[in-house]
């Protein structure tokens, strides 16, 4: 038998099993695979094309013009099938039984909770309100003169570059911390001291802040709490003794802290703060291999010190009548340490596999 004539037996014999096939389909999918298995890459007409280089010159054309009307015939039915099954489909469920749409469904989800953050956040919270704060928000998106200037950064400080910050423009940037709300909570303080009122306030205020920082203890978003107190005689004292009895609070009775002389723009003197590492604490000793607290024993969780005078001096207050003290904390270090989470970027995954054990 010549090519050409094996070529026209394999395609008369190939229209006869796909018109079977498609009409025999019941599902869209079945349909598509056996139209795939026909005209695939690697399909039924595929390997009878490949008989063509055998056909003789003067039957090429013969040839060729019968593989193009079975192609075209194959479309055609496939076409006509993928109709038949859409309206076969929408008329079992126009005849099917009716339902009603007000019912509740059959799947159950469970019951929420709210995610680790904002658990630890609204319990900081509480905590100083019951140490006498009262609790206040500010906005996220700030003036440069009230996230910098006004809180005595210089002008070249790192903070201030546009390489380290996110800017909308040389004026407007989303806040680096919540020291936002102790300017603009100083400044209407400023008003009601020059009415007379007492240069008296305790105030806490936590939210989302912005920086360029990515590894495991650090997000470009994350979450900090920013306290102050500002009266006519404040000491360095109250200020350990309030933040112990913080995180005594937190964490229970006998928790280990420790004040690290630092520098920050807008106090002086200023301290880190430190709380014992929960993955290997310090009565325990350290682990070489923490990745979390360094193989330290301690990890950070926030800075502190008394207001700078400057700041006072920008916000309308005069340094010689009052002091004050400042502290901020980092709400996600601070959920990693309750709920020992090694990596901070587990807490904005939002994989419910994770969320669901807290």
């Amino acid at each position: 038998m010549s090519a050409a004539s094996e070529i026209e037996s394999r395609l008369q014999n190939l229209g006869t099993q796909f018109r079977e096939a498609f009409s025999a389909a019941t599902t869209e999918l079945q349909l598509r695979a056996d139209y795939a298995k026909l005209l695939g890459k690697k399909g039924d007409l595929t390997a009878v094309l490949a008989l063509l280089r055998d056909v003789a010159a003067e039957e090429r054309p013969r040839i060729g013009a019968l593989v193009n009307a079975f192609r075209a015939d194959v479309e055609t039915t496939f076409a006509n099938e993928l109709k038949r099954l859409a309206e076969q489909a929408l008329q079992a469920e126009l005849s099917g039984l009716p339902f009603d749409l007000s019912l509740p469904g059959r799947l159950s989800f469970g019951r929420g909770h709210r995610h680790p953050v904002l658990s630890v956040r609204d319990e900081l919270l509480g905590i100083f309100r019951e140490l006498g704060f009262a609790s206040v928000d500010g906005p996220e998106v700030e003036l440069e003169e009230n996230n910098f200037t006004k809180l005595a950064f210089p002008p070249d400080h790192p903070a201030t570059d546009m390489q380290d910050s996110f800017w909308f423009n040389n004026k407007v940037l989303l806040r680096t911390h919540t020291s936002n709300v102790q300017v603009r909570e100083m400044m209407k303080l400023a008003t009601r001291v020059a009415a007379g009122e007492p240069p008296r306030l305790a105030v806490v205020s936590a939210g989302a802040v912005y920086r360029r920082d990515d590894d495991v203890t650090h997000s470009p978003m994350f979450h900090q709490m920013e306290g102050f107190l500002i009266d006519t005689a404040v000491s360095m004292a109250e200020l350990r003794g309030v933040l112990s009895a913080f995180a005594e609070r937190l964490y229970g009775p006998g928790t280990p802290t420790r004040f690290r002389p630092s520098y920050f723009p807008f106090v002086e003197p200023g301290a880190e703060v430190d709380v014992g590492c929960v993955f290997c604490s310090v009565e325990q000793g350290t682990r070489s291999s923490c990745r979390v607290c360094k193989a330290t024993g301690w990890l950070e969780v926030g800075g502190c010190g008394m207001v700078h005078p400057d700041v006072f001096r920008h916000t309308g207050l005069d340094p010689e009548k009052v002091t004050g003290f400042a502290f901020g904390m980092g709400i996600d270090r601070l959920a990693m340490l309750r709920y020992g989470i090694p990596n901070i970027k587990l807490l904005f995954d939002n994989d419910p596999r994770f969320l669901s054990q807290f």
